[in-house]
Protein backbone atom coordinates (compact mmCIF):
# COMPACT_ATOMS: atom_id res chain seq x y z
CA UNK A 1 0.00 0.00 0.00
CA UNK A 2 1.19 3.42 -0.90
CA UNK A 3 0.30 5.20 2.35
CA UNK A 4 -1.61 4.95 5.59
CA UNK A 5 -4.72 6.59 4.05
CA UNK A 6 -5.23 3.52 1.88
CA UNK A 7 -5.05 1.27 4.94
CA UNK A 8 -7.49 3.49 6.86
CA UNK A 9 -9.90 3.36 3.90
CA UNK A 10 -10.03 -0.44 4.24
CA UNK A 11 -10.65 -0.39 7.98
CA UNK A 12 -12.81 2.65 8.72
CA UNK A 13 -16.05 4.24 7.57
CA UNK A 14 -15.38 6.38 4.49
CA UNK A 15 -16.72 9.58 6.06
CA UNK A 16 -13.99 9.36 8.72
CA UNK A 17 -11.19 8.96 6.18
CA UNK A 18 -12.54 11.68 3.89
CA UNK A 19 -13.41 14.38 6.42
CA UNK A 20 -11.13 13.78 9.41
CA UNK A 21 -7.38 13.78 9.93
CA UNK A 22 -5.85 10.78 11.65
CA UNK A 23 -3.75 12.03 14.58
CA UNK A 24 -2.50 9.05 16.55
CA UNK A 25 -3.41 5.69 18.03
CA UNK A 26 -2.91 3.79 21.25
CA UNK A 27 -3.04 0.06 21.74
CA UNK A 28 -3.25 -2.10 24.83
CA UNK A 29 -4.18 -5.69 25.53
CA UNK A 30 -7.90 -5.33 24.76
CA UNK A 31 -8.43 -1.96 23.05
CA UNK A 32 -7.36 0.02 20.01
CA UNK A 33 -7.99 3.76 20.25
CA UNK A 34 -7.81 5.85 17.07
CA UNK A 35 -7.81 9.66 17.32
CA UNK A 36 -9.19 11.99 14.64
CA UNK A 37 -10.03 15.65 14.21
CA UNK A 38 -12.23 17.19 11.56
CA UNK A 39 -10.36 18.77 8.65
CA UNK A 40 -10.51 22.54 8.28
CA UNK A 41 -12.51 22.31 5.06
CA UNK A 42 -14.91 25.19 4.55
CA UNK A 43 -16.06 24.07 1.09
CA UNK A 44 -19.40 22.80 2.45
CA UNK A 45 -20.29 26.32 3.58
CA UNK A 46 -20.59 27.59 0.01
CA UNK A 47 -22.80 30.62 0.62
CA UNK A 48 -21.06 31.79 3.79
CA UNK A 49 -17.65 33.08 4.73
CA UNK A 50 -16.59 31.09 7.78
CA UNK A 51 -13.53 30.71 9.98
CA UNK A 52 -12.52 27.83 12.22
CA UNK A 53 -13.15 28.45 15.91
CA UNK A 54 -11.77 25.35 17.60
CA UNK A 55 -13.39 22.03 18.39
CA UNK A 56 -16.33 20.54 20.22
CA UNK A 57 -15.66 18.06 23.02
CA UNK A 58 -14.33 14.73 21.83
CA UNK A 59 -16.87 12.03 21.01
CA UNK A 60 -15.96 8.36 21.42
CA UNK A 61 -17.60 5.89 19.03
CA UNK A 62 -17.28 2.12 19.05
CA UNK A 63 -16.50 0.54 15.69
CA UNK A 64 -15.91 -2.99 14.35
CA UNK A 65 -13.43 -5.00 16.44
CA UNK A 66 -10.07 -5.71 14.80
CA UNK A 67 -7.96 -8.76 15.59
CA UNK A 68 -9.85 -9.37 18.83
CA UNK A 69 -9.46 -5.80 20.06
CA UNK A 70 -12.34 -3.41 20.69
CA UNK A 71 -11.94 -0.33 18.49
CA UNK A 72 -12.83 3.14 19.71
CA UNK A 73 -12.78 6.17 17.42
CA UNK A 74 -12.05 9.41 19.28
CA UNK A 75 -13.45 12.18 17.13
CA UNK A 76 -13.10 15.92 17.58
CA UNK A 77 -15.55 17.86 15.44
CA UNK A 78 -14.70 21.36 14.32
CA UNK A 79 -16.80 24.43 14.95
CA UNK A 80 -16.92 27.45 12.65
CA UNK A 81 -18.13 31.02 12.92
CA UNK A 82 -19.85 32.94 10.17
CA UNK A 83 -17.67 36.03 9.73
CA UNK A 84 -20.65 38.27 8.86
CA UNK A 85 -23.35 37.14 11.30
CA UNK A 86 -21.06 35.79 14.07
CA UNK A 87 -23.28 32.68 14.13
CA UNK A 88 -21.58 29.47 15.32
CA UNK A 89 -21.85 26.67 12.75
CA UNK A 90 -21.07 22.98 12.57
CA UNK A 91 -21.60 20.20 10.08
CA UNK A 92 -24.35 17.69 10.70
CA UNK A 93 -22.54 14.36 10.78
CA UNK A 94 -24.90 11.41 11.12
CA UNK A 95 -22.08 9.02 11.97
CA UNK A 96 -23.46 7.64 15.21
CA UNK A 97 -26.35 5.19 15.23
CA UNK A 98 -29.25 6.73 17.11
CA UNK A 99 -29.34 5.70 20.78
CA UNK A 100 -25.84 4.17 20.67
CA UNK A 101 -22.19 5.08 20.73
CA UNK A 102 -21.43 2.96 17.64
CA UNK A 103 -20.92 3.83 14.01
CA UNK A 104 -24.01 3.27 11.85
CA UNK A 105 -22.17 0.52 9.97
CA UNK A 106 -21.29 -1.37 13.15
CA UNK A 107 -24.79 -1.00 14.61
CA UNK A 108 -26.32 -2.30 11.35
CA UNK A 109 -23.92 -5.24 11.36
CA UNK A 110 -24.83 -6.18 14.95
CA UNK A 111 -28.53 -5.84 14.19
CA UNK A 112 -28.16 -8.11 11.16
CA UNK A 113 -26.24 -10.89 12.94
CA UNK A 114 -28.72 -10.78 15.81
CA UNK A 115 -31.49 -11.85 13.37
CA UNK A 116 -29.79 -15.19 12.78
CA UNK A 117 -29.44 -16.18 16.42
Amino acid sequence: MENSKELLELLLPSFIVNHFTFLTSSLDEDYLHLYFEEKNDTSLFISKKVESKGFHNEVIIEDFPLRGKLVYLHIKRRRWRDVNTKETLQRDWNSIAKGTRMTNEFATFLKEINRYQ
